[in-house]
Order: structure tokens, then C-alpha cells, then sequence
């Protein structure tokens, strides 16, 4: 499966316009491997990460299944200017989660909360966020949640589906309303 839909959606020439003609209150780059960044490919996918002067506060997302990448990611993407890393844990495209990344992290909440402790490492002190599902094939978000929470997140953005469902049903509302009330 090509991977190519998943990038260049909010490349630096789209968030340009749109901190023209929109600008919204935090900017997030595509999602960009830590394995490809920290490899002699790197220049292949390091236009991930360019940036403009209006794009402020602008997030780097990065995804892969090495603390030290993530540490690594980090550290270059506070050189390279940005106000914040977010961890990609969510995504449930098959050829990313057949790596252990992005989705693949549920099943290894450990590994998941070395890569939050990496980050952060790295970041110095930028933000470190994560965004996640509520689980692989059924909803089954507590110990997975609990565990991030030990590494201390600057937030976690809960996207309201399992991996299994993809997009492809409606988000589950009622567990958003249990979790403003933890």
C-alpha cells in the first residue's frame, strides 16, 4: 500500500495559505517517521519539517517505535524551531501499524510511554503530546490511557474510534462525556 495519501496534506506551502487567509490557533506538520529522520534518508523526508515565519505555534508530528529516534526527532525538530512534539499513536493505516508504530503502540503501552519519557528528553522544554485511539478492535482505553499518563504528556488528543473502525463510523460521544467527568 502506498503511502503517499497520507503525506502532503499539510505541508509548509498549504500552511502558508493558510495562516493567510485563516490562521488557526496552532499549526501541526504531516507526520514524519523517526526511523527516515534519523537515517541517511533523511534528506528525502525532511521537507516534513520545513517551516515558514507565519505558521507560529507550529507542532511536529513524528511517528516510528525507537525511544532514541523519538529523542533524536526531538531534539532536531527544537533546532529546526518549532513550539511543540506531538507523538502520532493513532493512525490505523495496515503498512504503518505493521511496523509496531502510530496504532501499532496499543498493543505496547510500555514501549508507548518510553517514547512519551524520549520525546520529552529531547524536546528540552517543548511540549510533548501524543494522539491516540481508544483502542485496537474494541474500545479499551483505560490501562492503554493510564500508561501514557505515567510519562506525563503535555496533553493526549483522543481521536473517539478504535483502529478497526477507522473514520468509518460515528466517533464514540458517550466515552468523551465519561472522560470529562474522570
Amino acid at each position: 500500500m502506498a503511502l503517499a495519501p497520507l503525506y502532503d496534506v499539510t505541508d509548509e506551502a498549504f500552511r502558508r495559505i493558510i495562516a493567510k487567509y485563516g490562521k488557526p490557533d496552532v499549526f501541526y506538520t504531516e507526520f514524519v517517521s523517526t526511523d527516515g529522520l534519523m537515517s541517511a534518508g533523511r534528506e528525502k523526508l525532511i521537507h516534513h519539517l520545513w517551516l515558514s515565519d507565519g505558521e507560529h505555534p507550529v507542532v511536529a508530528q513524528i511517528f516510528g517505535t525507537k525511544p532514541d529516534k523519538f529523542k533524536d526527532t526531538a531534539k532536531l525538530a527544537r533546532e529546526l524551531g518549532f513550539d511543540g512534539i506531538d507523538i502520532n499513536m493513532g493512525c490505523p493505516d495496515k503498512a504503518i501499524i505493521k511496523t509496531g508504530s502510530c496504532a501499532g503502540l496499543f498493543h505496547t503501552p510500555e514501549l508507548a510511554k518510553e517514547i512519551i519519557l524520549a520525546a520529552k528528553e529531547g524536546a528540552g522544554d517543548l511540549p510533548v503530546s501524543c494522539k491516540i485511539r481508544i483502542g485496537d478492535t474494541k474500545v479499551d482505553w483505560q490501562n492503554w490511557i493510564g500508561k501514557l499518563l505515567e510519562a506525563q504528556p503535555a496533553a493526549i488528543a483522543i481521536h473517539l474510534r478504535t483502529r478497526k473502525e477507522m473514520s468509518k463510523v460515528p466517533a464514540h460521544w458517550e466515552l468523551m462525556l465519561s472522560l470529562i467527568h474522570i
